[in-house]
């Protein structure tokens, strides 16, 4: 490490400078102390605060417990007292009032997952005990509604206006100390493929997130929330400057949905999809360096009834332009089921646009056109030979796995092969549909899972 030292006169020419670059920052600081010139973010705070909540939740902890004990000789024996199997435990977390007239507040589903009791307390220490409107898994976000008068709720902004740089303040309840706030910038935009939840186009930023901002509030300097902090990448446990909010923009309408059926109802076009890479692009002569490409079309599906096929590359989705595979199914996921949205794609080398009516999101569909609901959510396809066990083994490919979903629920994992049904060996998507189809009762299927195989058993 280079110290480097600095004559009398230096020095104080080094401190002119930087105070006429911080008399410069601070001029263009929105904010200002009316008592100094002293840039500050209190006024706006003032305003902001009182919107965001703390959320205490009750749940039900199972009790890990010795084999022995649910021995009733082993027991008496030793005198020893039943064991509870299960026992309360507390946890907190963070929300926003976004309707101050209906009490609705706005938080992770993570927070208030499992909950037998929520309890909101307000900035002002007013307690309520909340009623969960609904939660969606795929995207983190819950709805309570709380019976209160004097609420203050924050505006919603429009977090497709930000942009990298953008300064954001975060207000939560980190590790249960109460109000904090922190500040910092927007880090980047349209953050996916982290394996956090689902559906996954997250606002990064800098400034600082703890266990207990779940929930919390992301804010503009307009005041405006901009999105609910949900998660960090912490390898030592504490905030190390990575954190990630969930956009207005998905809040806005998994809430609308949450608020109308109480869960979110996704729907699906029918195809299997990869990004434009720059390789993929000069192989297939693309003009366009984003967007994905349709390698596969399911049969009868949304998709197919619009007319795409594979090696379709779909750039546009309801006006709005395409960055990649994670971009789309965030897209098409959140639309609701039957309404008709605009597709446009390059097809060898032609601009086209279809219409496409959005169906009901489901796993598996079987021969007779029933739903597998207890494997909705996971996507299946034939082994193709750029798969690495292409024609050592032979089965059905788990393709994708939604998380929260049915399928992942009864065990199923991305990368899953399928190779029997009930013991009846499958090797393509529709013969697995047949045996499913024709059991009767329970579904045992044969995994290869990492080399390793085992039985999954479906009720």
């Amino acid at each position: 490490m280079t110290i480097t030292r600095f004559s009398p006169g230096a020095r104080a020419g080094v401190s002119a400078l930087l105070l006429l670059v911080a008399t410069a920052a601070w001029a263009q600081w929105p904010f200002q102390s009316a008592s100094s010139d002293k840039p500050t973010l209190a006024p706006l705070l003032k305003d902001v605060t009182p919107a965001v909540v703390n959320i205490s939740v009750t749940a039900r902890a199972q009790v890990a417990s010795n084999p022995l004990m649910s021995d009733p000789f082993f027991r008496r024996f030793f005198e020893m007292p039943d064991q509870p199997q299960s026992v309360p435990q507390r946890s907190a977390g963070s929300g926003v009032i976004v309707d101050a007239d209906n009490g609705y507040v706005l938080t992770n589903h993570h927070v208030v997952d499992g909950a037998e009791e929520i309890t909101v307390t307000l900035a002002d220490r007013r307690q309520f005990e909340a009623e969960l409107i609904g939660s969606d898994e795929g995207t983190d976000i819950a709805l309570l509604k709380i019976d209160a008068s004097g609420l203050t709720a924050i505006d919603v902004g429009d977090s497709e206006s930000l942009e990298v740089g953008d300064f954001v303040v975060a207000i939560g309840n980190p590790f249960g100390l109460g109000q904090t706030v922190t500040s910092g910038i927007v880090s980047a935009l349209g953050r996916s493929g982290l394996n956090i939840e689902g559906y996954e186009d997250f606002i990064q930023t800098d400034a600082s997130i703890n266990p207990g901002n779940s929930g919390g509030a992301l804010i503009d300097l307009d005041g405006d929330l901009v999105g609910i902090n949900t998660a960090i990448i912490t390898p030592g446990g504490g905030n190390v400057g990575i954190g990630f909010a969930v956009p207005t923009a998905m809040v806005t309408v998994v809430m609308e949905q949450l608020l109308e059926y109480g869960e979110v109802r996704r729907g699906r076009l029918g195809i299997i999809i990869q990004d434009v890479t720059p390789d993929l692009a000069e192989a297939l002569d693309l003009n366009v360096e984003r967007g994905a490409v349709v390698t596969q079309v399911e049969p009868d599906s949304p998709a197919e009834r619009a007319g795409l096929v594979p090696g379709d590359v779909i750039v546009e989705f309801n006006d709005d332009a395409v960055d990649g595979s994670a971009d789309l199914r965030n897209k098409v996921g959140l639309v609701r089921l039957g309404e008709t949205v605009q597709i446009a794609f390059i097809r060898d080398g032609d601009y086209e646009e279809v219409e496409a009516t959005i169906g009901q999101a489901t796993g598996l569909v079987t021969g007779g056109g029933e739903t597998i609901d207890k494997l909705q959510g996971a996507e299946f396809r034939n082994l193709d030979p750029n798969h690495p066990q292409y024609g050592e083994i032979r089965g059905v490919l788990v393709s994708r796995v939604d998380q929260g979903s049915p399928a992942a629920r009864n065990g199923l994992r991305q990368g899953d092969i399928v190779m029997a049904v009930n013991r009846m060996a499958v090797e393509s998507v529709r013969e697995l549909s047949s045996a499913i189809e024709e059991a009767d009762s329970a579904i045992a299927l044969n995994i290869l899972r990492d080399n390793t195989r085992l039985f999954i058993v479906i009720q």
